[in-house]
């Protein structure tokens, strides 16, 4: 990692789970924005382009796929990574996520050191700017 550090975008409407999901990213050393909704996600990607985005698909205001197409289909965007993060387990729901540009899919509940261990690979295939 360099020696600034990684930011990540964390969006995710459950508090708990988002605030779980930040103190383990924070202790990690990933400086750690939050979005609750898909608007405060396209809001907070248009002010601060992250390094990475960690997506839950199950979002109040529109489904996670949509955010994820939007984001890859803009110039300005398309080099982030996009961890989309869903409690729906199956073929057609990791194809639908791959489709929508999605660079990797995990399922809930996620094991804490799993997650810590993909982010340096991402980070390494990724060259946005902080």
């Amino acid at each position: 990692m360099s020696d600034s550090p990684r930011s990540i975008l964390l969006v995710e409407d459950d508090p708990l789970l988002r605030q779980a999901f930040r103190l383990l990213l924070e202790d990690a050393g990933y400086l750690i924005r939050e979005a609750g909704s898909a608007a405060e996600a396209l809001e907070s990607v248009a002010a601060e382009h992250p390094h990475l985005i960690i997506l839950d698909l199950g979002l109040p205001d529109r489904p996670g796929l949509d955010v994820a197409r939007e984001l890859t289909s803009r110039p300005a965007t398309t080099d982030i990574p996009i961890i989309a993060l869903t409690g729906r387990v199956g073929a057609a729901e990791q194809r639908a996520c791959m489709d929508a540009g999605c660079t990797l899919y995990l399922t809930k509940p996620l094991e804490p050191r799993e997650l810590l261990r993909l982010l340096p690979d991402l980070f390494t295939n990724s060259d946005s700017p902080a």
